[in-house]
């Protein structure tokens, strides 16, 4: 038999866990799968991936409880996503799901307990033969949102490393990828009816090497984006695993890539945006979008065949770091602002944001945003949302209308105290604030704080860790991350979907730096949002450290470039390339 994995070694952990006891199942050629109604994807997935690993044809079990075979049931009674696995003495495994999500992620934990092995995707000893003991596990996600947010406009990911993030997903439990399709520095997703945002704003020319203050460049053009086919594929892919996916076009801000493919879509009165090319540095650019009827139709456009591509109910509009400096110096944008009877420039960033909260909803889909979206407002009803000191190494967020709350109002249409439909949700990155103050006012929120769960910061701050960034965010540090923030009120926390660790690729040109960076703090980021953990203090972080001992084991069979427990191994070093250092920065959450 293999060296299985015990159950008490499982990553994430479960609810409860019965046994093990005497030995109970082997998976040899007499091993079938008895798929009941409503399994076939999780029927589908053992036979690619067991059947793969262990060179076994895993046919259709000949009758209902046949002996030696793996048994997929449906239960209503148990929430959707919840599971029972149980090791059976008659040589058989049995999977109840809630429905058929919770079958699939009843079949990853099978594949963890058979061991490394059943990870890799073709037998390495024939001779091996995996058995489990006798034992039974109940287990259900705490929460419905278990995100990875993959940035792919800053350095695009081909289409088949994102199918492999969506596998890897799959073996932590997670049910949302959250694609960032465009940005300044390129546009990923092609557009029928607007071809040139992929024929000039898939590309640039070079790249900033490491942070913007870095004096060194890559030179090779970088660029590459999805078709419609291609996009098509990543969401049905992503089905078959019962992963989300949700597309982000970004507006008003981050846009130079689509103004470099189409130069009226940017403030041509105060800009030459005919100059402009696809961005090839990082930071906040100040070339943003128009606010005009044209722009709106251009994007509602864009809108319309997105929604096509992605049958999700969010569509993330971005919303986010839009500086208003052009904007001010327009002559069109203050007439707009004129005719419009807003206020200044912030209220002019919320009109664009409710526009497009109104389109999508109107057309049955929800918008949701970074926690930006709830700045601005009527001058009647006071500024929404967080107010921000831009310090070294992130913003920090609190509350900033006297009362504690934030009201705001959009021209026209049902909306909530926050001025957005009903239906809008926040991404909230910039801490815990914008979150707090969306689920007060009944919005829904995914907790996603930069101090917590970005990703694209590094995670020691030993001077061999490759292109510093952020603040320095151990294992530890993720593993004790909180999706539901103290003094909550439980009206509110009812409306925190749940979590996302956000994966920025600024310095991360490919698929090896984004493994070292993800992993293996993904590990613990999808602990914090599928198992119900104690208060982050009282967490027992030296069990997960131990039972992430046989995780690596698993990691290294789906070959994932992790950084290792004692530090970067000497090729995934980069010496030399200035970082953001940040000795010491507390979060001010």
């Amino acid at each position: 038999m293999t060296d299985t994995t015990t159950a008490h070694d499982l990553v994430p952990a479960p609810l409860s866990v019965e046994g093990p006891h005497r030995r109970g199942f082997v998976l040899d050629r007499r091993t079938t799968l008895d798929a009941a109604p409503g399994t076939e994807t999780a029927e589908r997935w053992l036979r690619t991936t067991l059947g793969a690993a262990f060179a076994l044809p895993l046919p259709a079990a000949a009758g209902e409880n046949a002996p030696h075979s793996i048994r997929l049931r449906i239960d209503d009674t148990l929430a959707p996503e919840a599971y029972r696995l149980h090791v059976l003495v008659d040589q058989a495994v049995e999977i109840t799901g809630g429905g058929p999500a919770g079958v699939f992620w009843g079949a990853q934990t099978l594949r963890q307990l058979l061991g490394p092995e059943a990870f890799r995707t073709a037998p390495v000893n024939r001779e091996v033969t995996p058995g489990l003991p006798v034992l039974g596990i109940e287990d259900a996600p705490r929460f419905g949102w278990r995100g990875l947010m993959l940035d792919v406009a800053r350095h695009f990911m081909p289409k088949g490393d994102v199918l492999r993030q969506l596998d890897l997903m799959a073996a932590h439990k997670l049910n949302v990828l959250h694609l960032h399709l465009t940005d300044d520095q390129g546009w990923r997703v092609a557009i029928r009816r607007h071809p040139r945002l992929t024929e000039v704003g898939a590309w640039r020319a070079r790249t900033k090497w490491g942070h913007r203050a870095s004096p060194l460049w890559d030179e090779t053009p970088h660029g590459g984006f999805y078709t419609q086919d291609d996009i098509r594929e990543i969401v049905a892919y992503a089905a078959e695993r019962h992963i989300t996916v949700v597309p982000e076009i970004d507006v008003p801000g981050h846009s130079q890539a689509a103004i470099a493919a189409y130069p009226e879509l940017g403030n041509t009165d105060v800009v030459d945006t005919a100059a402009l090319t696809v961005w090839d540095t990082w930071g906040v650019n100040p070339n943003v979008l128009a606010p005009t009827e044209a722009t709106l139709r251009f994007y509602e456009g864009v809108f319309e065949e997105v929604l096509e591509l992605f049958p999700s109910t969010f569509v993330h509009i971005g919303g986010d770091e839009c500086p208003k400096d052009q904007w001010k110096a327009s002559p069109t944008a203050r007439a707009r602002i004129e005719e419009l009877g807003l206020a200044d420039e912030d209220e002019l960033q919320s009109w664009f944001v409710r526009h497009f909260d109104r389109w999508l909803a109107d057309r049955g889909r929800r918008l949701i945003g970074w926690d930006e979206i709830l700045e601005g407002g009527s001058r009647a009803e006071g500024r929404a949302g967080v107010e921000t000191d831009e310090e070294e190494g992130g913003r920090h967020d609190r509350p900033c209308d006297e009362e504690g709350r934030h009201r705001v109002r959009a021209p026209g249409g049902e909306t909530t105290t926050l001025g957005l439909a009903p239906g809008a949700a926040v991404s909230s990155w910039r801490g815990y604030g914008g979150g707090v103050t969306a689920a007060e006012a009944g919005h829904d929120v995914v907790m996603c704080p930069e101090q917590y769960v970005y990703l694209d910061h590094r995670q020691a701050p030993g001077e061999d860790e490759p292109m510093p960034i952020g603040y320095v965010r151990t294992l530890e540090d993720v593993y004790r991350f909180e999706p539901l923030p103290p003094g909550l009120s439980p009206e509110a926390a009812a409306h925190v979907l749940g979590a996302q660790a956000n994966v920025w690729t600024e310095v991360m040109e490919n698929r090896s730096r984004v493994d070292y960076q993800v992993f293996p703090r993904l590990a613990a980021f999808a602990e914090v949002a599928w198992s119900a953990l104690p208060a982050p203090e009282q967490r027992d972080f030296a069990g997960f450290e131990h039972r992430m001992t046989a995780h690596y084991r698993r990691l290294d069979a789906l070959g994932v470039g992790y950084r290792p427990p004692a530090g970067p191994l000497p090729w995934q070093r980069r010496p030399g390339v200035v970082g953001r250092p940040l000795e010491g920065a507390p979060p001010n959450v």
